[in-house]
C-alpha cells in the first residue's frame, strides 16, 4: 500500500501521543474507605476505561490516513488490440448479377453485416468503388452507419462514373484511410467480381509493396464463377492475406468466418494502475465510531 500524500502521515504523532497519555496517566483515582472489606486494585476496569478513551485517538489516526490518500495497485488487465478494417466493396454493373436470393451486391452486404457482429470491438470503415472511389463510412467503432448503407449504393443506382472496376485505385485510397490511424492493426477486406486493368503491367506488385510497407493485410473475396485474376492473388499474398473464390451465398458467409479465424482478436496486458483504497479505512473508521458510541453508554471515566 502507498499514499498519495505521505507527508500527511507525520500528523500520526498526535494520536500516538494522545494514546500514550491515556495509558500512562496516574491521576484521577478516588479511594473509597470500606470498613472491614477487601477490595481489588480495579486493574481490569482501568484497562477497559483506557481502551474506551483511546478510541477517539484511533479515529483521528484513521482520518489522517484518509487525508493521506491511501492507494493500491490494480490487478493487471487485458485489453483488446484494435483492428482497423476497411471494407472495400465493388459497385460496378456486374455486381447486379443474380446471386442466391438477390444480387452479388446484396449477398456481400448481408455477409458483411454478420461479420460486423463477429468482430465487435474493432473499427470499421466502408469504401465503395468502381472507376472512382467513395469513402462512405469513416473508420468507427459504431457499425450502425454501415448497416444502413446498402440501399443507397446499390450498383443499379450509382452514377455512370462509378460503373467500371479499378481495384488498384481503391486499395491505395483505402491505404490512405488506414494509415491515418496510428493505433491498431490494419486490414482491407476487398469484395469484387471482376478484373482490374489498373493492376496490370506490374502495378499489382507496386500496390502490394505500398500496402505491405504500411503493415496493411489484404483479404479478397472474388464473388464470381470465373477464375480469380492473378493480380489479385499477388496483392493478397504479398501483403500476408489470402483470396477466396465464392460462387454461392453459404460460401460467402463461410469466407468471412474464415477471415475472422485467420485474424483472431489479440489481447494484451496493460500495466497495473494506482487506485484509491479508501474502503478498509472507512470500514475501520465507522467501526471505531460505533464502538465509541457504545462506550458513551457507560464505559467512561468519571472524575469524582
Amino acid at each position: 500500500m502507498s499514499f498519495a500524500y505521505p507527508a500527511v502521515l507525520a500528523f500520526l504523532i498526535v494520536p500516538v501521543l494522545l494514546i500514550g497519555w491515556v495509558w500512562r496517566r496516574s491521576g484521577g483515582r478516588v479511594a473509597l474507605p470500606v470498613d472491614h472489606g477487601g477490595h481489588s486494585s480495579g486493574r481490569g476496569w482501568a484497562v477497559a476505561l483506557a481502551v474506551g478513551e483511546s478510541i477517539p485517538a484511533l479515529i483521528l489516526a484513521v482520518a489522517i490516513m484518509l487525508l493521506a490518500g491511501p492507494q493500491k495497485l490494480s490487478a493487471p488487465r487485458t485489453k483488446r488490440v484494435l483492428t482497423n478494417i476497411e471494407l472495400c466493396v465493388d459497385v460496378s454493373g456486374s455486381m447486379t448479377t443474380p446471386f442466391g436470393d438477390g444480387t452479388r451486391y446484396d449477398a456481400s452486404m448481408k455477409a458483411i453485416d454478420h461479420f460486423l457482429d463477429v468482430r465487435k470491438g474493432d473499427a470499421f470503415g466502408l469504401t465503395f468503388f468502381g472507376n472512382n472511389v467513395l469513402h462512405w463510412v469513416p473508420l468507427t467503432g459504431d457499425p450502425s452507419a454501415i448497416r444502413c448503407s446498402p440501399p443507397f449504393m446499390k450498383p443499379e443506382n450509382v452514377p455512370n462514373w462509378m460503373g467500371g472496376t479499378m481495384i488498384g485505385k481503391a486499395l491505395l485510397a483505402c491505404k490512405e484511410i488506414l494509415t491515418s490511424r496510428e493505433e491498431g492493426d490494419r486490414m482491407i477486406v476487398l469484395v469484387t467480381d471482376g478484373f482490374s486493368f489498373d493492376l496490370s503491367n506490374g502495378n499489382d506488385e507496386m500496390v502490394a509493396q505500398q500496402l505491405r510497407k504500411n503493415n496493411i493485410t489484404v483479404y479478397a473475396i472474388h464473388i464470381a464463377e470465373t477464375q480469380v485474376p492473378d493480380e489479385i492473388v499477388n496483392v493478397t499474398r504479398m501483403t500476408g492475406g489470402e483470396v477466396f473464390p465464392v460462387d454461392d451465398p453459404d460460401a460467402l458467409k463461410a469466407v468471412f468466418q474464415r477471415i475472422d479465424a485467420m485474424r483472431e482478436t489479440k489481447l494484451e496486458k496493460t500495466a497495473s494502475e494506482l487506485l484509491d483504497d479508501f474502503v478498509p479505512f472507512c470500514i475501520a473508521g465507522l467501526s471505531l465510531l460505533g464502538a465509541s458510541g457504545l462506550t458513551l453508554l457507560g464505559l467512561r471515566y468519571t472524575p469524582w
